[in-house]
């Protein structure tokens, strides 16, 4: 089982994305879209996790959505692997992902390199519930605080240009998470 769980790169992604938002049910372009992936290739590998018992997916209209079974006896094994093969910017990448914010970074003491105990984000995008549970699920798993700030797109592009703590900021070392910045 172990060597048809881990033989695709394609796989790994839909799993660390389903995994990481358990509560979240996703359609198979919506998933491609998200991965930037093929949705043919998407599609096969849900298909086989599904097989295995990993995925679960349920038909609503004339779209199949998919989601993670967290009554598997893997999930939680799962989940922890893959939330520690990532690191904490896989994590959040992933959680980013799936609330369809384009561009997201860290930047401060821990994107220098530091082991702090908090972490500094910026998140251009929208907010909405489920990255605050998303968020403070990956605080509790990394121990660590994360200090989230989201910013509206125009008002990023805006500030930008003008806000001198944004220009210090874009100008330290930082690590893209999405997008561009």
């Amino acid at each position: 089982m172990l060597k048809s769980l881990f033989s695709s790169s394609i796989r790994a992604d839909v799993l660390a994305l389903l995994l990481n938002s358990p509560e979240e049910k996703f359609y198979v372009r919506e998933i491609a879209k998200l991965l930037r992936k093929n949705p043919s290739g998407v599609k096969r590998e849900l298909d086989k996790l599904e097989e295995m018992g990993l995925v679960i997916s349920e038909k609503v209209a004339n779209l199949k959505y998919f989601h993670a079974n967290k009554n598997s006896p893997l999930f939680s094994e799962l989940k922890d692997l893959i939330a520690k093969s990532l690191g904490l910017p896989g994590a959040l990448k992933s959680l980013l992902r799936a609330n369809d914010i384009k561009s997201a970074f860290i930047y401060g003491p821990y994107a220098e390199g530091e082991d702090t105990p908090t972490v500094d984000l910026i998140v251009i995008g929208s907010f909405t519930p489920t990255l605050l549970v998303g968020l403070h699920d990956i605080e509790k798993k990394f121990g660590k605080r994360i200090n989230c700030t989201v910013i509206e797109e125009t008002e990023y592009k805006q500030k930008k240009k003008k806000d001198a703590a944004l220009k210090r900021i874009l100008a330290e070392k930082r690590i893209t998470l999405l997008g561009r910045v």
